[in-house]
C-alpha cells in the first residue's frame, strides 16, 4: 500500500468497519413520499448488495435544500441521535451531496457519511472482475474523489495560520500534501484514460469484425436485475454469473446463437441501468454501455414482477436515448411472466412498446414467440438492391455474393449487374454502385 493510501485511510472512516447503516431520502414538503420510499428501497438493495445491514430508512420532507448540510442542521442532529441510540455505523444519502455537505454532516454525526454515487461506485468496485471493468471503476472513483481531497486530509492538524492574520489563511504540511495528492491523482487519471483508450480500440476492432461478418447482433439491455444474464444463459449456456443482487454483471459478454431457421446471430449482454446512475460512471463505462448502440437490434428485458416496473422501463429508455440508441429497432421482453399478477401493467407495457413478447427466462417459457419476433426483425434489416458494379471492384461483388442472397446477376460489358438482398450494414459499401434504374425511394 502506498504512503498516500495509508494517510488517506488515517483521514477517513474505513468502510470495512461499517456494518449497519441508516438511509436518508428527501421529498418536497407537502407532497406524496411514495417515490422517495421506492427510491430508498432500491438504495437498500444496493446497500445489501455491498454487504451493509440497513437498520433504518428516513424520508425527509424539505422545502429547499440546505447549502451546508443538505437537509438542514436540525434534521441532521435528529439522525445523529438515532445513530447513537441504535448504534448505527454510517448514514447513506439517496442523492449525490457536495464535498462540503459531506464534511459538515460528518462533523455532526461523528460517523461516516456516504451518498448514492459513492455507494454505487463501491458496489461496482467490489464486483468488477475483468481488467476493463477495474480500470473504468478506478477512473470513476478518482473523478469522484478529486473535489473531496480536502476532506480526506482533515486529520492533518499541523496547519497554522499565516502570520497571525485575522483572516486565518491556512498553510502548512496538510495544504502542501493536498497539492501533492492532486498531482498524483491527475497523473493516475491520465494513465487510466490511456489504458482505457487501448481497451476501447480493441473492443472497436472486435465490433468491426462482427460487422464485416454481417452476422445480426442483438444487444440485451434493461434495468439492473431484470433477468438479462438469465436470458443469455438460457439461450446459450454462457454460464454468466446470475445473482438476485443489483449489478451482478458489469462486463459485456458476447455469445453466438443459432435461431430455429438456422440464422446465426450474436447476443451481447451489457451492464444493467439504474435510476440516478452517476455521471462519473456513465462516462467511465461509456464504451461498455455503448455496446448496445453498436448492435442491430435491442432486446429490452423488463422484470414485470417488480412493483416499479413502469419506472424501470422508462429509465432504460432514457439511458438508451442518452447513448444515441433511442431509435434503434427494439423488441421488448416481458420477463418473469410466470410470477406477474398485474394484468393491467402488462397491458400498459404492450401499449407503450408495440413489439412485446412474454417470457420466463428462468423457466424457458415463451421462447418460441421470442424466436419468431427475432427472425421477423432480422428480415427487416435486409433489403433488396439493384447494383451495377465495375469488374475492377470484383472483390466487393464477391463479398456480396458470399454475404447476401443473390436474386439475379448478369454481365453488361465490363460491369456486373446484380439484384441482391443484403444486410443493412452493408449498404454504405454498395451505395456508389446503385443501378441508375434503382428506385431511390426504396433505399430510404
Amino acid at each position: 500500500m502506498s504512503e498516500l493510501e495509508k494517510q488517506q485511510q488515517e483521514g477517513r472512516f474505513e468502510l470495512t468497519e461499517v456494518k449497519t447503516v441508516v438511509l436518508v431520502g428527501i421529498f418536497p414538503s407537502g407532497k406524496d413520499q411514495k417515490e422517495c420510499l421506492d427510491s430508498l428501497e432500491e438504495l437498500s438493495a444496493l446497500s445489501t448488495t455491498y454487504g451493509f445491514t440497513v437498520q433504518e430508512k428516513v424520508a425527509c420532507p424539505i422545502k429547499k435544500l440546505n447549502a451546508a448540510t443538505y437537509i438542514g442542521k436540525g434534521k441532521v442532529e435528529e439522525i445523529a441521535n438515532l445513530m447513537a441510540s441504535e448504534n448505527i455505523d454510517a448514514v447513506i444519502f439517496d442523492e449525490e451531496i457536495s464535498p462540503n455537505q459531506q464534511k459538515n454532516i460528518e462533523m455532526i454525526v461523528s460517523k461516516p457519511v456516504l451518498d448514492r454515487t459513492e455507494l454505487i461506485l463501491e458496489v461496482f468496485a467490489q464486483r468488477a472482475k475483468t481488467k476493463e471493468a477495474c480500470l473504468q471503476i478506478e477512473l470513476a472513483k478518482i473523478r469522484y474523489q478529486m473535489p473531496r481531497l480536502k476532506r480526506l486530509w482533515t486529520h492533518l492538524s499541523r496547519e497554522k495560520t499565516a502570520g497571525g492574520t485575522a483572516s486565518g489563511t491556512m498553510r502548512g504540511a496538510g495544504e502542501k500534501q493536498i497539492e501533492v495528492d492532486r498531482r498524483i491523482l491527475k497523473q493516475r487519471l491520465s494513465a487510466l484514460e490511456k489504458e482505457i483508450k487501448v481497451v476501447r480500440k480493441q473492443r472497436s476492432i472486435q465490433r468491426q469484425s462482427r460487422l464485416r461478418r454481417s452476422t445480426p447482433t442483438f444487444g440485451i439491455v434493461g434495468y439492473t436485475n431484470a433477468g438479462k444474464s438469465t436470458l443469455l444463459n438460457a439461450l446459450t449456456q454462457a454460464e454468466v454469473l446470475v445473482e438476485d443482487k443489483l449489478f451482478a454483471t458489469l462486463d459485456t459478454t458476447s455469445r453466438k446463437y443459432t435461431l430455429p431457421n438456422h440464422q446465426n446471430i450474436v447476443l451481447v449482454d451489457t451492464v444493467g441501468f439504474i435510476k440516478k446512475l452517476p455521471h462519473t460512471l456513465v462516462a467511465a463505462f461509456k464504451s461498455t454501455l455503448e455496446e448496445s448502440t453498436h448492435t442491430d437490434i435491442l432486446l429490452h428485458v423488463i422484470d414485470v414482477s417488480h412493483p416499479n416496473v413502469l419506472q424501470h422501463a422508462e429509465v432504460t429508455k432514457a439511458v438508451l436515448e442518452e447513448l444515441g440508441a433511442g431509435k434503434k429497432p427494439m423488441l421488448t421482453i416481458l420477463n418473469k411472466i410466470d410470477v406477474c399478477k398485474n394484468q393491467e401493467v402488462l397491458d400498459q407495457l404492450r401499449l407503450m412498446y408495440p413489439k412485446t413478447v412474454r417470457v420466463s427466462a428462468l423457466n424457458k417459457m415463451g421462447f418460441d414467440d421470442l424466436f419468431h419476433l427475432m427472425m421477423e426483425e432480422i428480415s427487416n434489416l435486409r433489403k433488396v438492391v439493384k447494383l451495377r458494379i465495375p469488374q475492377s471492384h470484383y472483390a466487393l461483388a464477391s463479398e456480396l455474393m458470399r454475404e447476401g442472397n443473390v436474386l439475379f446477376s448478369d454481365y453488361d460489358e465490363n460491369d456486373i449487374l446484380m439484384e441482391i438482398e443484403i444486410a443493412s450494414n452493408l449498404e454504405h459499401k454498395v451505395r456508389p454502385f446503385y443501378d441508375s434504374n434503382q428506385d431511390e425511394e426504396s433505399l430510404l
